[in-house]
């Protein structure tokens, strides 16, 4: 017995033994080998087929240089678990390009001559809060081209790729298409008054991010709102917040259509952005914007007085005065209301959209209309000033239109002059000196709202590092959308990882059935409440001279009192079927939050419990 347990303890040791071996030489015999198992639902660790369409064009060698600092204490551990990512996904780029990716790595020490090299590539230190800097940063070179991230924050990570594909595509491009930009906002920021400056008044202001995104890859040209005609080497004119545009401007637009080119107008029913005039209360009451001589010859209406509510996308906001109130016009999109199967919006599953008017109408023989975005049928197009002031009230007497109503859409085909009578203010204008039809097919994108491309609704900005981070899908919808109409619409695919995130359809679709049951019985005590209140207006008032008197019957003294007290009731009623409704939608939220959280060590358990009885019951078998 003693010698078979010693044989067993030995054989034991020596099977550990051999399977640690084992397991060391796989790990140096596979261990310059880079394999990554994806096990993401949306593949966001493999590279996109944007991405791999520009590495396809790579065709002679390009030098990408990085620079990472590798210090033992130098860098972070997150910064440097960021970098190990960073070298990973360069590996796969290089694979994908069939090794015509040539990757140098530098460690920019202090005086040596890889930090002279990142100096002369544009490749810039962070400080870190300890004082120490650090690199990591890339220069792609393809001579004479060249394009540098001079920082790749963690921020970015889900942009990582495309911006690396991005700075590819830069290298790989002969020339950059001409965009313009046609907007009375400051969208192309504002410099700073010296005269403002020495007052101590600071009056400048930076670009907006779309604006520097759109750089990267083009050649934006500012166009002015008087314009009589555009230039010709402007492929993509976005024109935003067209607010009080001459006919002259129109004119311009619609010849520009009519020669090829591709407009996409960024109209707004209730523009926030439009701060030049501001109320003293600190909301915008100003009007809207539209295209009315172009919207009306291509048959479609634009109200600029009524933006659009939907209980669906609604979610709560931090008011003026610190509490959170509803506000069903700012519409948090999800993926309900975006059309999947086109390219412009297939990679969006999460917009926000504050205050947009809504499309009507029918386009006109020879356009064709498709929807990008919509709403729900618990829908309803509200005052646009009532919207903004007082969303609760939007809210008790809403009535859902049943209608899916249209906030961005595209019109292709034969497009006809809005102007058959030639240029505005010229009677003598000579035959043939303006087009009356498009030659071919041309394109339109009209969207009903410029306020999700300002800089407060679609990115939030490290003003330290001067990096902006996506808030949503907005930004990335842009640039789509011009890389669609005039770029490189491969990088489409690769940007549309930095918005993915899972909108709780269910959610917020449950949330509203909620509130909706709770509708009929506030609004109709909010009637009760108000036919009390018109009654005890209606109390006879006697005047005698400069002074008024309640002058009562005692019926009717009996009458104002039941009228207050059941006023009061009614108040304190009304109080309690809006906290009820609160204490539904967090109840609803707490059960949902600990599903999820309980969900899966519930499902681990019960499979071990199946796993132990079925071992139990084969080996009761045996």
């Amino acid at each position: 017995m003693k010698q078979s347990k010693l044989q067993t303890i030995l054989f034991s040791a020596a099977g550990v033994g051999l399977v640690f071996i084992a397991i060391v030489g796989a790990n140096l015999l596979f261990s310059p080998v880079r394999t990554r198992v994806d096990m993401t639902a949306e593949k966001l660790h493999t590279l996109s087929s944007g991405t791999k369409a520009i590495l396809a064009r790579v065709d002679a060698p390009i030098q990408v240089r990085l620079y990472m600092s590798q210090g033992k204490d130098t860098m972070p551990a997150v910064l440097k678990t960021y970098a190990q990512s960073v070298e990973d996904l360069l590996a796969e780029f290089k694979a994908q390009s069939r090794g015509n990716l040539e990757i140098k790595k530098f460690d920019p020490e202090p005086d040596s001559e890889a930090e002279d090299s990142a100096k002369l590539d544009g490749v810039e230190p962070q400080l870190l809060r300890n004082g120490e800097q650090v690199y990591l940063g890339v220069a792609i070179e393809y001579a004479p081209q060249k394009a540098t991230l001079p920082f790749l924050s963690p921020d970015r990570e889900k942009l990582l790729e495309y911006d690396l594909a991005r700075a590819l595509s830069q290298v790989l491009a002969t020339n950059k298409p001409v965009i313009g930009v046609m907007s009375p906002l400051q969208v192309f920021g504002q410099p700073m008054n010296p005269m403002m400056m020495q007052m101590g008044r600071q009056q400048g202001s930076e670009p907006w991010v779309f604006i520097n995104e759109l750089k990267q890859d083009f050649e934006v040209q500012q166009v002015g709102m008087d314009v009589d005609s555009i230039d010709e080497k402007i492929k993509v004119l976005i024109v935003m917040h067209p607010k009080d545009i001459t006919d002259k401007a129109q004119f311009a637009l619609d010849q520009f259509v009519l020669r090829g080119g591709k407009l996409i107008g960024l109209l707004d029913a209730l523009c926030l952005s439009d701060n030049q005039k501001p109320n003293p209360m600190g909301f915008n009451l100003g009007g809207g914007s539209s295209l009315p001589k172009l919207l009306k010859a291509w048959g479609l209406e634009f109200d600029t007085t009524k933006v659009v509510a939907d209980l669906n996308y609604m979610k709560q906001l931090g008011g003026r005065d610190g509490r959170p109130q509803l506000v069903p016009s700012f519409l948090f999109m999800t993926p309900v209301g975006i059309n999947k199967d086109d390219a412009v919006t297939a990679q969006s599953d999460d917009l926000w959209i504050p205050f947009a008017g809504a499309f009507t109408g029918k386009p006109v023989d020879g356009l064709k209309e498709d929807v990008l975005l919509k709403t729900t049928e618990k829908s309803q197009l509200v005052d646009g000033v009532t919207a903004q002031l007082n969303g609760q009230k939007i809210v008790d007497e809403f009535k859902a239109s049943g209608t899916n109503y249209t906030l961005a859409l595209r019109l292709t085909g034969k497009f006809k002059t809005a102007f058959p009578d030639g240029k505005p203010g010229e009677t003598n204008a000579p035959a043939g000196g303006y087009l009356k039809e498009s030659k071919g097919d041309g394109v339109v994108y009209l969207f009903g709202d410029t306020d999700f491309l300002y800089d407060p609704y679609c990115v939030e900005v490290n003003q330290m590092l001067r990096i902006a981070t996506p808030r949503n899908g907005n930004l990335n919808l842009i640039q789509n959308l011009v890389e669609q109409a005039g770029g490189d619409a491969n990088l489409i695919g690769a940007r549309g990882r930095a918005s993915l995130r899972r909108p709780f359809t269910v959610v917020q679709k449950m949330e509203t059935e909620a509130r909706m049951r709770y509708q009929a019985k506030i609004e109709g005590l909010d009637k009760k409440l108000t036919d009390l209140q018109s009654k005890l207006s209606e109390m006879q008032v006697k005047k005698e001279g400069n002074v008024s008197k309640v002058i009562l019957s005692p019926e009717q003294q009996a009458a104002l009192k039941q009228f207050s007290e059941e006023q009061t009731r009614t108040k304190k009623e009304l109080r309690v079927e809006r906290r009820n409704l609160n204490q539904d939608v967090n109840a609803l939220e707490s059960r949902l939050k600990w599903l999820n959280i309980a969900a899966m060590p519930v499902l681990v358990t019960v499979a071990g419990i199946g796993l132990a009885v079925a071992r139990r019951k084969k080996v009761a078998a045996k």
